[in-house]
Parts: C-alpha cells; structure tokens; sequence
C-alpha cells in the first residue's frame, strides 16, 4: 500500500484501500452485494470512501437491498410510464411492503393494456443495462431541471418538516440529486429527483411485476389533485416472485370481506354508511363465541366488569388531552341542552357531545367515584366498550379499519410497586388467550414517544418506556423497536401476530401511563395513610373485535375451529324417510348449545353433500336407511374422509368434546387423533 492508502473499517474488519477504491472495485468478487453502508447509511456501491470510514456491505436479498432494488424499479417504471404518456407528470415513488409504487399525473387512468405496455418496457430497460449514477445540484439548478414537472417542485419548496417519510427519498438529508439513468454508450436516457441509494444497474433488477393502478390524491390529501398510483413489487428471483404472486392469490381467497359475503357473516350497508358493519346471525355467533370466551377468562382473572355510554360532553375529552391530540379521528360534536328563551335568547348554555373514541376517560371517572384503598389494587376494569373514530373514507377498509368497533378494553390501576409484575401477567394473559385463538407465532413492538407529540415529563416517559422493555425482553419473543409509534399519554407494548400466510396482524397492546392519572387527579390511600397517584395500564386483547374477527376468518379461510364456527354440525340426510333421524340428533346437539343446521332441502343427496362441502362446517352429519335402522350416524369431515356407522350418543358426547377442547379438527385422524388423547 501507498503511503497515501485510506483506513477503513470493512465489515467488522480493519482494511487498508488505495484513493479512489469504491464499493464497486470492494465487493466486484461478490455480485450479490449491490449497495453499501458508509458510517451506517445506505450509500451506492459508486460512492468515494475517505479515511476512517466505517463500511458495510448490503446484500441484493436483505431488507436494504430489497428495498434499494424495489426503488430502482419504480425509476424504471416511470422511465418507461413516461415512454407510453410521454407527457406523464411525475410524483413520488417510494419502497411499500413487499414493492414499490409511483405516482403519476395524467389525462385518463391506464388501462390494462397500458400496464402490460409498462411491463415489457421495463424488461426491455432492464435488459440494457443502464447505470444509475447520482449527481449533486443546488437548489436553483433542481428548480431548472424540473421546471416542467410541478409536483418535484413543490417537494423542492417544501420545509424539512413537511415531508413524508415516502417524500423523504427525493428531497432528505439536506442535499439534492438526479440520478441519471445511463445507457451503455453513456447518454443519459432518463432522470429523476432523488436521494437514492440506487442499484448498480438496472440488471440487478432480477424479477419484477406490474400490479395494478389506483387512484391516490397527491401527498395523501383529498383537497389535492387526483393522481393515478401503479403498483408492483420486485424480488431477488423468479421463485421468490413466483411464491409472492401464490401468497398474494392465497390471501385473495381468504379475504375476509369475500368471505364475510359468501358465508353470510356480515355486511356494510349504504343505508348505514362507511366503515360501520352490521353482523349476520352466522357472524354474530363467531362474534359471541369470541366475547363468551373472552368473558369467562377475565372472570378467572381478577377483573370487574363495567359498562359505559356511548357519547360524553366534550368537557371528558379536554381533561384527557384527546380533543387535541386526537380530534381529527373523532366525529364532529353534536350541541345539546341548550335553553333558550322566547325570544331566541340562551337562558341555558348547552353542551358539546361527541361520539366517544376512547373509554378509558370514562374508566378513569370510574375509578375516581369513590374513595379507594392500596388493598384494592390493582384493580382491574373490562368492558366490551363500543368506540367511533372518523377515518378517512381512503383508509375504510372492510373490517380491518372501520368508523364503530367494539374493544375488549381493559384499564388496570396499580401501585408502582405492582407495575412491573401486572406488566408481566397481563402479556402472558394476551399471549395465552391468543394461542387459544390458534395464533402461535408472535414478536413483540415497542412504540415510544413522538417528540412531536406527547403529554408529560421526559422523566416519566423514559421510566414507563424502559419498564415496558424490561418485561418485553423477559418474555423470550423477539422485540422490535417502533420510534415515535406511541400514543400522546405513554409508550406501548404491540403484540405482532403471524397469521397461516405468514402475514403481520397488530392484535393486542399494553401501554404504560403515568399521565391520565395525573391529569384526572387520581388517587388512593396508600398503607401510610397518604394519598399516591395510581399507575394507569391500558390493555386491548384483541384490538378491536371486528379486526381480530377478520384476521381470524383470513387465518383460517373461514374453515374456523368448532368451538368458534358460526354452524358447528350440519345434518344432511340421504333420503326424506331419513329426516326425522336427523332432526332428532339436532335436538339432542341443542340441549348442549351446539350450533347445528339440517339441509332439508328437496336437492339430490349429491347436491347436499357438495353444499356441505362448501359451507366450511366442521362436522357433516349424514344419515342413511342403515345409520337410521341403527341409531347411528355418519360423520363427514371437511377434507372429504368419514367415520360410518357411529353410535348417535356416542357421536353427541365427541363433538362436544371436540367443541369443549378448542382442536382445529379438518379429517379423520385429526378426529381420531382427538378422541384418542381424550380418552386418555
């Protein structure tokens, strides 16, 4: 090495590199290394290392290359958007979960044929092997550059604290740049504003997909223009994008809105309005399987059953700090009480009411109406409390995002002394009843303050957030950090779930506050007779009953255990003389409040059982001449197996046995498997 070599630091390791080496020259042994880390930033494998510099290279399948490889896909994209509508303006494109979009101003939507048009461009760019090289501008020249493209410069004009985190990839860290797209005989061919980093070339690009189009309003506000957004996604290689398009057809099978309408569970009508769901008798049973089981838990667990109303006078929402952090997501005010005179004139000054959001300013009310004891904490609340919360009409989604959910809503008033402990039994309480859904496999988020957005002391907030660490790292699931995710009164604790297709659900959470307290002036007598300010836990099991009611009927594509299915047994028999057989095996299922149905119909036995089979029921009761003869019954599963020829009493006493247990029982071995445990 020359005396004027450069000292880096490469992965983990000390290295000497002469002047002007890059990541390109570093890793050219390496062809999946497509990026680097410069001092912990993502940097293009082209970037100049100096003295000192800490190196470390990325991977084209980490989650950085993923997503430098999916942001050089939208470049491509719009390169070639701009090559069918030539006269396209363009707007952002960031990195989304498991692809990318960008966002285009145009005459008319693209249509079908455009978006295969936009495909096979951006195989041909693809396949040319054009650079991405970064250029440095200033200001004055970016304006220059763009001056025929309107959205770049409004994010050009744009305050550092007006830009979106999906912004942040033009116009971040501040610095501008283009990054120019570099055909082989070195014209630029195509450019756009951006930060980056980029691939190499656009051959790294190894699979991709165009998906969709959509509308989307610019920057996420209805009162901007209207733009038209295009979708897809980018993987390593063609088996990864191949599985991901499997994943993706999977999980449109199992949507729970297609589901919720083929299985008669539930509906949005009009006449009601957005976001606000009404349950069909099928869906109300899965509904109140849930809560009944829910219920009896908590009875075992120590907690007192409340109930709130459903509107308050705005005055509650002042002292809990949600009419101003959180007015945006409540419904308008309706005034009421007000008097007034003959003469139009206020005799009476009427109130503010709103649909409540929360409960727990009404909890807090509750525990404050009396005097309390440090002998009666901690004291635990539960209610099935129906809230309302104005989202935007663009983020309704079936019953994932709605306007009315009910929360299994739990707040738990402690001592500090007992805080860390009721953390600690209040995650294993959440864990277990999950599992009892059928969700296994879980990891843990921990939401901390926005700096932006918070009530209390600094002090407060690092000592609520460091206890909920401790006890999230105690529970063994892995923890994964979430900056400025909390709430305004305290950092929380979010259960992260992993459903049959390996998609995140957010199901349960448990958020540490020492602020409501304080701002409702709670308090009890502690055993030395002073008066102590109670630690507040807010606890939601399943989120919200509609969402988790979703997540199940996707995780299970609507196939659910018996105990939560919304019709635990059908009869089906062969034939009319058969009917009576039946119906006196469903009287003798109602005794011990299993949901059954009986097909009755006057279709062909064959018809039945195909219905049968469509309906997702676990067990298919059938019953022919010879079960009828011999007080017997045939069991049908849902892969198709049966068990012929079962004793009816001994067919009753295993379904609920079956029902009592919980099992997911989907054949014959999984029901013998079942009976067999039992009897042991």
């Amino acid at each position: 090495m020359s005396a004027a070599s450069l000292h880096i630091t490469l992965n983990g390791d000390s290295h000497e590199i002469e002047p002007n080496i890059t990541g390109v020259e570093l890793f050219a042994d390496n062809k999946d290394i497509i990026a680097v880390r410069i001092n912990g930033n993502p940097r293009d494998l082209y970037t100049p290392l100096h003295e000192g510099d800490v190196v470390e290279s990325i991977a084209i399948d980490s989650e950085d290359g993923l997503a430098i490889m999916r942001h050089s896909a939208t470049h491509v994209m719009a390169q070639a958007v701009q090559e069918v509508r030539p006269n396209a303006k363009l707007g952002i494109g960031p990195v989304i979960k498991d692809g990318f979009y960008y966002d285009f101003d145009v005459d008319e939507p693209f249509t079908p044929d455009e978006l295969k048009e936009i495909e096979k461009r951006m195989q041909r760019i693809i396949k040319s092997s054009q650079r991405f090289v970064r250029r440095v501008v200033t200001e004055e020249e970016a304006r220059a550059e763009e001056a025929d493209q309107p959205y770049k410069l409004e994010l050009i004009g744009a305050a550092e604290d007006q830009i979106s985190a999906e912004e942040a990839i033009e116009v971040s860290q501040g610095e501008l740049s283009f990054y120019d797209n570099v055909d082989r005989d070195g014209n630029v061919v195509w450019k756009d504003l951006c930060h980056g980093p980029h691939l190499p070339n656009t051959r790294f690009i190894k699979a991709f997909k165009v998906q969709r189009a959509a509308a989307a309003y610019w920057r996420g506000n209805e009162h901007n223009p209207m733009l038209q957004r295009i979708y897809g996604t980018a993987w390593p290689s063609k088996d990864e994008l191949k599985a991901y398009m499997t994943r993706l057809e999977e999980a449109a099978k199992r949507d729970h809105r297609k589901l919720g309408a083929e299985m008669d569970l539930f509906s949005f009508p009009d006449e009601i309005g957005s976001g606000l769901a009404v349950f069909h008798p099928k869906g109300a049973a899965i509904i109140n399987a849930m809560k009944d089981y829910s219920s009896k838990l908590h009875e075992t667990s120590g907690y007192s059953f409340v109930q709130t109303p459903h509107i308050t006078k705005g005055g509650l929402y002042e002292t809990s700090g949600h009419l101003q952090w959180y007015k945006d997501g409540m419904y308008p005010p309706m005034h009421l009480d007000e008097e007034r005179d003959e003469d139009g004139n206020i005799t009476k000054a009427g109130f503010d009411y709103y649909l409540k959001p929360m409960n727990c300013p009404m909890h807090n009310l509750i525990f404050k109406s009396r005097q309390r004891s440090y002998r009666e904490l901690p004291l635990r609340l539960f209610e099935f409390g129906t809230v309302y919360r104005y989202e935007k009409s663009g983020v309704v989604h079936g019953l994932t995002r709605v306007r009315g959910l009910t929360q299994d809503d739990s707040h738990i008033y402690c001592t500090r002394e007992q805080m860390r402990d009721e953390l600690k039994s209040l995650l294993e309480f959440v864990l277990n009843l999950l599992r009892d859904f059928g969700l296994n496999d879980f990891y843990l988020e921990l939401s901390t303050k926005d700096e932006h957005k918070y009530v209390g002391s600094d002090e407060i907030w690092e000592e609520a957030t460091n206890t909920l660490a401790s006890v999230a790292k105690e529970s063994g699931l892995e923890l994964v950090d979430d900056p400025a995710g909390a709430a305004f009164y305290g950092p929380k604790i979010s259960v992260q779930a992993r459903d049959a297709l390996g998609r995140t659900w957010q199901v349960s959470t448990i958020q540490l506050d020492f602020n409501l307290p304080e701002r409702f002036d709670l308090e009890y007598i502690a055993a030395d007779g002073t008066r102590q300010r109670p630690v507040m836990i807010h606890r939601a099991l399943f989120g919200s009953i509609e969402r988790f009611f979703a997540i199940l009927l996707e995780h299970y594509s609507g196939a659910f255990p018996a105990w939560i299915a919304p019709v635990q047994v059908l009869g089906v028999p062969v034939a009319e003389n058969c009917l009576d057989h039946v119906n006196s095996i469903m009287s003798k299922l109602d005794k011990t409040m299993v949901r059954s149905e009986v097909d009755s119909s006057n279709d062909r036995f064959g018809k039945k059982i195909r219905n049968a089979s469509k309906s997702k029921v676990p067990f298919i009761l059938i019953v022919g001449e010879e079960d009828m003869n011999n007080n017997a019954v045939s069991f049908r599963f849902r892969d198709g197996s049966q068990l012929n020829g079962i004793a009816v009493d001994t067919a009753v006493e295993w379904i609920n046995q079956a029902i009592d247990s919980h099992a997911l029982i989907n054949s014959v071995d999984d029901f013998t498997a079942h009976t067999d445990a039992h009897a042991e």
